[in-house]
């Protein structure tokens, strides 16, 4: 007889992972494919998997965001030996990892490296469940009267599943990215993700009394799966700013989560614990931890490496390049 965890329940015999982050399921397998990026998607009793195939001028690899998902140490195992198959068959240097077990690191293979983690390691999730007063008791009570008096502010909320307005994100991000040095996803990408059906794009408009004329002023673009509300990306101009739009945008986030029954709202990365002031993300969680929710920790990115002397030449290239970005 198979013994479940919590994690775990049985559905037609096949093991359904309560615990698959989004970045792992079918649905992202289908927005892999409307982005023409080759891909394998596998689901077993004991694993699940979706594996990207990159390709750079140096060689090829797989890569599984916050994947695979697994029951164990031996499911994994399992896993590792399909992903080996599938690597040799697009001749793939190494395999990216980083599943959100924060025990994988004991069932590492041994020609194991620490990669520079791409998606976050650490994450800052609200609990949805209970009541609505008790949800109102964990969102800021500051933000919370913003909140409460937008309208008459003149700022409403609206929602958004067009593609065509992923354009109104894109240049608050643009905006925010000549600020802060950053980078931003291409508008393809931006708009594939929104003609998806787990994605939302949330608008906030601002009403100014003095001319009459309605902006934007914050955009936030979210994925939701079974149990779980994702706020991927976000931006806000400095007039949403100065009228505390992403504030006031978050609790609409959490409220709508809420009452389309989600468990988990999560904020989407924070900077890892005893990261100094100055690190570019210590603004947005020290906003995030307002929200009286919890830590969840994850393995991070790991790359295992199958092909030792590609592998090199692919990290010295990297390095090189960055190199190169830095001198321009």
């Amino acid at each position: 007889m198979l013994m479940l965890s919590k994690n775990f329940t049985a559905k037609h015999g096949i093991i359904v992972f309560m615990d698959t982050p989004i970045t792992q399921s079918k649905a992202w397998y289908k927005l892999q494919q409307d982005l023409n990026e080759k891909a394998v998607f596998n689901q077993t009793e004991n694993y699940q998997f979706l594996a990207i195939i990159k390709s750079t001028p140096v060689c090829n690899y797989l890569y599984l965001p916050y994947g695979p998902v697994y029951r164990d140490k031996k499911s994994f195992q399992e896993a590792f030996k399909e992903l080996q198959e599938i690597a040799n068959k697009y001749d793939a240097s190494f395999i990216r990892t980083e599943p959100q077990d924060p025990n994988f690191t004991e069932y590492l293979p041994k020609n194991t490296k620490k990669s520079h983690d791409l998606n976050p390691k650490e994450t800052w999730v609200l609990d949805l469940t209970g009541t609505d007063e008790e949800l109102k008791q964990k969102l800021p009570s500051r933000l919370y009267r913003y909140y409460k008096s937008a309208d008459k502010k003149g700022i409403t909320t609206e929602v958004s599943h067009n593609p065509e307005d992923i354009q109104h994100l894109i240049k608050l991000q643009q905006a925010l990215a000549k600020e802060k040095g950053i980078n931003t996803f291409s508008e393809n990408y931006l708009k594939t993700e929104l003609s998806q059906p787990f994605a939302t794009l949330y608008l906030v408009k601002y009403q100014n009394p003095e001319t009459k004329n309605q902006e934007i002023i914050a955009a936030g673009l979210v994925f939701d799966d079974k149990t779980t509300r994702y706020n991927l990306q976000g931006a806000q101009s400095d007039k949403g700013r100065e009228l505390h739009a992403t504030g006031i945008l978050t609790i609409q986030l959490i409220k709508d989560a809420k009452a389309k029954n989600l468990k988990i709202f999560d904020f989407w990365g924070i900077a890892p614990e005893g990261a100094p002031k100055n690190h570019p993300w210590s603004g947005f969680t020290n906003f995030k931890k307002t929200f009286a929710g919890y830590q969840k920790n994850y393995a991070g990115t790991y790359d295992i490496i199958l092909k030792p002397a590609k592998y090199k030449l692919y990290q010295a290239t990297r390095k090189l390049n960055q190199l190169r970005r830095r001198i321009k």
